[in-house]
Formats: structure tokens, C-alpha cells, sequence
């Protein structure tokens, strides 16, 4: 068998194309003819041709050189292509293709698809919490509980899980009002808590505390052993 085809055949070379194009082309406005397009302009970029011609394009497509003119022409007017100019160092002055538009197209889609996701589920997890407010308090919230907690949310910038823990603080003290749960997260927030953990470890510190002085033989005798936030 002859081998001359196959050796030809490696010595092309492969092109690497991004599968993050082939699976996003499509939301970021290009048809199929357009995608295709870039990608023979990709594989050109990195042969070394940083300029190929409507004629180069057309050789490796079904479409004419003039058709290959005008969708580039096209995809440089909406802003997925475009032309850099140069000088080398001998004063030669030279045009060549950049992908960049493209990439940054790409990107930016990836992102807002990111950030709708996770506005999404910011959204559900308030719900969540909410619902669970209702859930321990046994009724409806109040128009002025539900901006409250959006202000928690919102403006104090509590993380969820942490509102949930403040929330979980006063049902075991039996104090289920939004006064005392405000003062839990502001004295959680005084003392660097940040996190759900760390509001545990807090708690049983507290409570640790407060069980060793109801002990004490001078002290004298709590019903209590949880710890008042708002005696604090």
C-alpha cells in the first residue's frame, strides 16, 4: 500500500477548534454557513495565513469567492470579525484577521447565561426563605416582615444560609420575632461571622459559658440556657 497519501495526510496538521464555539455559535446570532466560515478562517490564522483571500475561502466551501466576500464583509459589520493593520519592521504594511470580536461575543454570552442562572437561583433560595419564615411562624409574613427580610437580603447583604441560621437561633430561644432575629445577625455580623459554621460555633461558646455560670455555687439558678441577643 502506498503510504504517500497518509504521510501527506499527517503532515497537514490538525486545526484545533473550540468546542465552546460549536456549542454556542447558534445563541450568539450566527448560522451554520457563518460558523463554518470562521473556522476556516481560524485554521488559516494558524497555518500562518493571517490574511486569506474570498478565492483561499471559497476553495474549502461550498460558496463562491463573491459569496465568501460578502459574509465576511458581513461578519465584520455586526462584530464577529475584523481587519488589524500593521508595519513589520522592514516597512511593509499588512492586513490580517482577528478572532477576537468572536471570542469576546462567545465570553459575554457564557457570562450573561452565568449570571441569569445565578439571579435564578438567588430568587429561589429567597423564596425558600421566606416560605420558611411562614413555615415557623405559623401564619403569613406581614407586608412589613417580607421588607425586612428583603432588606437583610438586599441592603445588609446576609447571606441566606445565615438569615436560615438567625432564623433557627430563635426558634430554640422561643423567641420567633423579626426584632430578635435582626439582633442575632447584627451581633453575628460585630464578631466576624460570616458563615453557618462559624454562627454554631458561636452559639455553643455561648451557651457553654452560660451553663458553666448557672453551675456556679454564688450564682443563682437560670431557667434559661440559651443566650439573650437582645440582652447583649
Amino acid at each position: 500500500m502506498d503510504k504517500n497519501p497518509i504521510v501527506a495526510w499527517l503532515e497537514e496538521g490538525a486545526v484545533s477548534i473550540p468546542s465552546f464555539l460549536l456549542n454556542r455559535y447558534k445563541k450568539i446570532g450566527l448560522t451554520d454557513v457563518e460558523c463554518m466560515l470562521l473556522i476556516h478562517v481560524h485554521a488559516f490564522l494558524e497555518k500562518g495565513n493571517g490574511f486569506p483571500t474570498p478565492e483561499d475561502l471559497a476553495e474549502k466551501m461550498q460558496l463562491s469567492s463573491d459569496e465568501c466576500s460578502q459574509k465576511l464583509r458581513s461578519l465584520i459589520r455586526r462584530g464577529y470579525l475584523e481587519i488589524l493593520k500593521g508595519e513589520t519592521e522592514a516597512g511593509i504594511y499588512y492586513e490580517k484577521y482577528s478572532l477576537r470580536p468572536l471570542w469576546e461575543r462567545l465570553a459575554e454570552s457564557w457570562l450573561k447565561e452565568q449570571k441569569g442562572t445565578e439571579e435564578k437561583e438567588r430568587r429561589e433560595k429567597e423564596s425558600s426563605l421566606f416560605n420558611l419564615f411562614e413555615q415557623e411562624f405559623a401564619r403569613p409574613l406581614s407586608p412589613l416582615e417580607y421588607e425586612t427580610i428583603a432588606m437583610w437580603l438586599d441592603e445588609d447583604r446576609y447571606p441566606v444560609p445565615l438569615v436560615k441560621a438567625a432564623l433557627r437561633e430563635a426558634v430554640i430561644s422561643g423567641k420567633l420575632n423579626l426584632r430578635y432575629i435582626d439582633r442575632i445577625l447584627f451581633e453575628w455580623r460585630k464578631n466576624g461571622i460570616q458563615t453557618v459554621e462559624q454562627a454554631k460555633e458561636y452559639g455553643k461558646k455561648f451557651r457553654k459559658d452560660q451553663m458553666k455560670e448557672k453551675n456556679e455555687p454564688k450564682e443563682k439558678n437560670r431557667e434559661a440556657v440559651f443566650y439573650n441577643w437582645l440582652d447583649s
